[in-house]
């Protein structure tokens, strides 16, 4: 009970956190800088690299001598034509400071120890030390930098990552310490309850995400909150859904069954689903492959070392699952909490993270586990399996999500860290909803144990 308690305090607590922040920021930071970088882009996908060749050429040409200095946190993106053939002036590099401004980076003939490796540079958050200046090209003034130091990587940013790497690697672990090859063999016994949840989870949630989210306008207007619908769906079930299925006195073993199903399952339908939902969006380019290598690395690799963990040393695992449990959870939170804590600036646009925003997140859970509900029951199965089922099907792997949105947001471009503000508030969200649904289900699936 105590334990419990404890993690009542610490969701209410990371809610308090997350819901008052877009409340108490400041206003958003310069939109101009989104603006300019979306007509770049449909310039790139015209393939029309005239603009793009006299950017490059006037960078050069500028006298440098009366430029400002600075340094600021950002990122570097490089903005290339579909048809990439021809000489490099083609392509365009872009710093985006934190708060929202671009600059064109002015790429000389000889580039020196500040350029190198530009496109590795482009996967992470960076320190930039750089001049700036004004120039007009075509009758529009903008604002070019030069490096005059190597980028590097914050500290901070460096061993959250690291952190994050290392704590979803360790709940893996610990999830796998709680599997037996007797749980991939439930599919035998209980066929009807695997196949119907794996097909809720990967059939109907990225469904719903598709459609609550394109009918909010996020495909269009804010495409990077749509992918992180789309992401949070996809992801496989977490050990969150097990805890809520033993409060709601369900069928553990389906839960878990059907979340080790899952997580395996992940390797191909994350990145197709992914690919599925997420096609046509002009401005997104899904790194797919670091996605299959991340849910191989983090998710495959620790869960099969916990299950041989268990098998060679079941004594050590049962002793050592309580405490993978609750670092589980405490990962969960920090991850959320770390995440919001830097991405403070993001919350500041309630446009883009208003009421409607929060709604529609805790619309996809519910509907989730209502239709996880209402689906089984329809097929025959009893209350005690779809109790299970539902809240399966609802609520999802938010550390997986979390930390797959950090991993590629940079590389994607995803400025306002948005696919990770998806994920975050759905991981918080679900331990409400969660609760909810457990007392729903004495009146809508009792079973004989009430």
């Amino acid at each position: 009970m105590i334990k419990i308690d404890m993690t009542l305090k610490m969701v209410l607590l990371s809610l308090v956190v997350l819901f008052a922040v877009p409340f108490h920021a400041l206003q958003a930071g310069d939109k101009r800088g989104e603006t300019l970088y979306r007509n770049l882009l449909k310039i790139a996908q015209a393939e029309n690299t005239s603009l793009f060749e006299q950017l490059n050429r006037k960078s050069r040409d500028l006298n440098w001598s009366g430029a400002e200095s600075v340094e600021f946190e950002g990122n570097l993106r490089i903005m290339k034509p579909q048809n990439r053939s021809g000489a490099g002036d083609k392509t365009v590099y872009l710093l985006r400071k934190l708060s929202g401004e671009v600059y064109l980076l002015s790429i000389p003939v000889e580039q020196g120890p500040f350029y190198v490796d530009l496109e590795k540079k482009s996967e992470n958050k960076l320190v930039f030390k750089a001049e700036l200046l004004q120039g007009r090209v075509e009758g529009e003034t903008y604002t070019f930098a030069r490096l005059t130091d190597i980028p590097f990587q914050p500290v901070f940013d460096r061993i959250f990552k690291i952190s994050i790497i290392l704590m979803l690697f360790l709940i893996m672990v610990g999830m796998g310490m709680t599997l037996t090859l007797e749980d991939f063999a439930i599919v035998f016994k209980k066929p009807a309850g695997i196949f119907l949840g794996e097909l809720l989870q990967f059939g109907i949630m990225p469904l719903l995400a598709f459609l609550i989210a394109s009918a909010a306008g996020f495909r269009l207007d804010y495409p990077y909150i749509y992918i992180g619908f789309i992401l949070i769906a996809v992801s496989p079930g977490g050990v969150t859904s097990n805890l809520m299925t033993h409060f709601a006195k369900g069928d553990l073993a389906l839960s878990i069954s059907l979340t080790s199903f899952s997580t395996v399952l992940s390797l191909f339908f994350t990145p197709f689903l992914l690919a599925l939902y997420c096609q046509n969006i002009p401005e997104v380019s899904l790194p797919l492959v670091m996605v299959i290598q991340t849910i191989a690395v983090l998710v495959i690799l620790p869960l099969a070392i916990g299950m041989a963990i268990r098998g060679k040393w079941q004594h050590f695992a049962e002793k050592a699952t309580p405490i993978f449990s609750a670092l589980g959870i405490v990962a969960v939170l920090f991850i959320m909490i770390a995440g919001v804590l830097s991405n403070l600036d993001k919350f500041a646009d309630v446009e883009r993270y208003g009421l409607a925003f929060y709604l529609m997140v805790f619309l996809l859970i519910l509907l989730g586990m209502v239709l996880g509900g209402v689906i089984p029951r329809l097929s025959g199965i009893n209350n005690y399996q779809t109790r299970a089922i539902s809240l399966e099907t609802g609520l999802r792997n938010s550390a997986l999500a979390m930390t797959l949105a950090i991993l590629i947001q940079d590389q994607m471009g995803d400025f306002y860290s948005s696919m990770f503000v998806v994920s975050g508030v759905f991981g918080l969200q679900m331990y409400v909803a969660g609760f909810l649904a457990i007392f729903s289900f004495k009146k809508f699936l009792p079973t004989v144990n009430e």
